[in-house]
């Protein structure tokens, strides 16, 4: 049986770089797509000591006629692609009011159209064969919404809108090509060092934070499973249960805790480099700085949830909804 093949943009660090090792784990040959090549290269070392085949493509993601040439580079070279994971983004932090259009737009070129550039191109190869599996990735509930971080929650969400639309097409189609989304909650991996940021203070990860290997376990699960989405930790499975309290109170508490959950209380390097219209310089991997409080896959909350999991308990949070309304009601007959 030939080798599969999988495309991974952003590979040449965070989540992109700890989803190729583990999806050349899992007998797929890679190629890496990313817009710093030495970083790329460093990827392909690691996965050739393995016996994994590799091509490196330099390509900024938000060209799409880049992204499209890459992918019929990868066919000619590497063989059918199977597996397309698009890993890349890039945003900019901070109070909208401190945002520039043009940021925001660079943001959304890079995250959203970046994705959808990768997800046409695997569609133009995948539909020939009417089959493949195309991976996005979203917001965990937990983290939609939260204050300054209005440019990737609008790119995430137009995504999630996009992908939405597409499965029903590729159904009317009688095609077998699958849209998965992956739900992440927050990840230790360098963005938060080179992430643009308005803020004036340094960045830190929210709530419960993952090593990429667990981002990456969910992603290569995503490569064989049936579901349409694969969620991570414990907030995607509570995430029913707190609509039931509305909006507003939790509105109201990201607007009281949102902000010191994301900001260190020290200032943030003046003039430090960011990755928003360039790559970031330096050495990176797939770890960023925040390993001592990370959750392993080991991890008792490492776990996922899938689509059919979320739906049986959006079930149940309804049926306590409406058996709570039904008590409301005959109590006040009594």
């Amino acid at each position: 049986m030939p080798t599969q093949i999988a495309v991974i943009t952003g590979a040449g660090a965070g989540i992109g770089r700890a989803a190729a090792r583990a999806l050349g784990r899992a007998g797929f040959d890679i190629a890496l797509l990313g817009r710093n090549e030495d970083r790329l290269k460093e990827t392909a070392a690691d996965l050739k000591a393995h016996a994994i085949r590799t091509l490196v493509l330099p390509v900024d993601v938000a060209d799409a006629e880049a992204v499209a040439k890459a992918a019929y580079q990868v066919e000619a070279e590497l063989g059918p692609i199977s597996v397309w994971a698009n890993c890349a983004g890039a945003t900019v932090v901070g109070q909208v009011a401190t945002l520039s259009a043009q940021d925001i737009r660079r943001a959304t070129e890079v995250t959203y159209l970046g994705s959808v550039n990768g997800t046409l191109a695997a569609l133009e190869h995948m539909r020939r064969r009417g089959r493949g599996t195309i991976i996005n990735l979203d917001l965990a509930p937990a983290l939609r919404g939260l204050p300054l971080q209005a440019a990737e929650n609008g790119a995430r969400a137009a995504l999630r809108g996009f992908c939405e639309s597409l499965r029903p097409e590729l159904l009317h189609d009688a095609d077998a090509i699958r849209v998965v989304m992956v739900d992440l909650p927050s990840i230790n991996t360098p963005r938060y060092g080179w992430t643009k940021n308005t803020t004036g203070k340094r960045l830190k990860p929210v709530g419960p934070v993952y090593e990429p290997e667990v981002a990456a376990e969910a992603i290569c699960r995503a490569a064989f499973t049936t579901s349409r989405t694969i969620s991570v930790g414990p907030s995607a499975p509570f995430s029913a249960f707190q609509k039931l309290l509305g909006a507003g109170y939790r509105e109201k508490r990201l607007a009281d805790h949102g902000y010191k959950a994301q900001l260190e209380k020290t200032c943030a390097e003046p003039n430090a480099p960011d990755d928003l219209y360039a790559t970031a310089p330096g050495a990176f991997g797939a770890h960023g700085a925040f390993d001592a409080k990370s959750r392993r896959l080991d991890s008792p909350l490492s776990f996922f949830t899938t689509s059919s999991v979320m739906a049986g308990l959006r079930g149940a949070a309804l049926a306590a909804g409406v058996t709570a309304l039904i008590t409301h009601l005959r109590n006040n007959r009594r």
